[in-house]
């Protein structure tokens, strides 16, 4: 079998987050250091598709280490409507792996005209988003060819939660983080071939989370309908009870992404009243009854735990579109810089 350019790219992962541990540590920490001086209220993140699964991620991972709230604000109110928004004092997180699309690169302007501290994570540090930042971050993942982001998402999660953990001085985060890429190397052969077997047939799934989880859980039902024409939703297993689970039928796949956190038994419990009505549900716990478990790689804290989740995840989807004969290097109607006003 020919090895797809988004597999190759995902076998990258572990050397792309070693390279930016090793390169991009002066840039966090400098980072850090102003966000520490700025001493924050809230914050606010600024992104599009992929990279607003990341903003997800640090939102709850900025609520539960330090306290503090990320709202996000969408890019469209600086550069349709050229609103102007008051953020005296806080921080702006603007997230883009090209750094490129005038909408993220207006809005984090205005945030930074408007008093926020403005900190752009890109893959293209003399990118327009850069330009218009107080502070760059390199994501160094190096060349991605495949349209489906993978090693720059991993790389803009790492590049995130590490910043977090600098600003909070948290010596168990920052451990957990340095030891990402061993722990990488044993996800992305982790490929579930249990979970893409349920697919077979079956054109819609359920991607399940709950608290940084659930941003992995956006992301992956993304991948599916990117890489595999899947129609595929992401809920909080909070609220897939709500009313979505009324699709569910014989055989109904579902993905239940877990973190080894307090939210684990919760999304557990949902899995396994989901599989109770007929559904194959596939959960990254062993806390689980009656739902499938899904071979996982642990990182030591419940932080850095999606990030190898996803990893895993993205191994999976790439085998399930080979599967279904789509070239997952070049979905249909997509390209790999989509620049929006």
């Amino acid at each position: 079998m020919t090895q797809t350019q988004m597999r190759r790219e995902i076998l990258e992962i572990p050397v792309a987050v070693d390279r930016l541990l090793q390169d991009g540590g002066d840039d966090i920490r400098r980072a850090a250091d102003a966000i520490r001086a700025q001493a924050p209220g809230f914050m606010v993140s600024v992104a599009r598709g992929s990279s607003d699964h990341v903003a997800t991620y640090l939102k709850y991972a900025s609520e539960l280490l330090m306290g503090t709230p990320i709202a996000s604000i969408g890019p469209s109110i600086a550069s349709i409507y050229n609103r102007q928004l008051n953020l005296k004092g806080s921080v702006c997180l603007s997230v883009s792996q090209s750094g490129k699309s005038p909408d993220i690169v207006e809005m984090a302007r205005m945030a930074r005209a408007g008093g926020a501290l403005s900190i752009a994570m890109t893959n293209h540090p003399e990118s327009p988003l850069a330009q218009v930042a107080d502070h760059t971050l390199n994501l160094h993942a190096g060349p991605e060819i495949s349209v489906a982001a993978t090693k720059t998402f991993v790389n803009s999660a790492v590049a995130g939660i590490w910043l977090l953990a600098e600003w909070a001085e948290n010596d168990a985060l920052l451990a957990a983080v340095h030891d990402l890429p061993d722990k990488l190397e044993s996800a992305v052969l982790s490929d579930w071939p249990e979970a893409r077997a349920a697919l077979e047939g079956r054109n819609s799934v359920f991607c399940l989370g709950r608290g940084p989880a659930y941003a992995i859980a956006n992301e992956a039902a993304l991948k599916f309908k990117e890489t595999c024409q899947i129609h595929a939703e992401s809920y909080s297993s909070a609220e897939v009870l709500h009313g979505p689970v009324s699709i569910v039928d014989h055989g109904f796949p579902v993905i239940a992404l877990a973190s080894q956190d307090e939210a684990e038994s919760a999304l557990a419990g949902v899995a396994d009243e989901i599989a109770a009505k007929g559904a194959s549900v596939f959960a990254t716990t062993d806390k689980v009854q009656l739902a499938n478990v899904l071979p996982i790689t642990r990182t030591g804290h419940a932080l850095t735990d999606p990030i190898a989740l996803i990893a895993s995840f993205y191994a999976m989807v790439e085998r399930t579109a080979a599967s279904r004969g789509i070239n997952p290097d070049a979905p249909r109607h997509l390209k790999k810089v989509t620049e929006t006003v």
